[in-house]
């Protein structure tokens, strides 16, 4: 099972941008599909964006256009490039592999406010 780790999350104003980061350990990254998701307050956690090994990517279409997803396996990470953030962006933001869904294991993720 691959280890992740999130980072980079923060307070931000609307139209703001952030990155996120994954760090990920103990198996063959690049060989992994992986997948950001989000769960705002209140609500169920939801997939945002994923990339496949073969780097090609999907969204879903409330963030289309604002949200790149890219991963590094050189140094296994996956980033989530946020730009044009609105205040329903605000969320805990965790990455994840198909399997490590499946299997209900989630690391601590990373908490995006955006609030003015």
């Amino acid at each position: 099972q691959v280890q992740l780790v999130e980072s980079g999350g923060g307070l931000v104003q609307p139209g703001g941008s952030l990155r996120l980061s994954c760090a990920a350990s103990g198996s063959i990254f690049s060989g992994y599909d992986m997948g950001w998701y989000r769960q705002p307050p209140g609500k169920q956690r939801e997939v945002i964006a994923a990339i496949g090994s073969d780097g090609r990517t999907n969204y879903v279409d409330s963030v289309k256009g604002r949200i790149t997803i890219s991963r590094d396996n050189a140094k296994n990470t996956v980033y989530l490039h946020m730009n044009s953030l609105k205040i329903e962006d605000t969320a805990v933001y965790y990455c994840n592999t198909p399997s490590g869904v499946d299997a209900g294991y989630w690391g601590q993720g990373t908490q995006v406010t955006v609030s003015s």
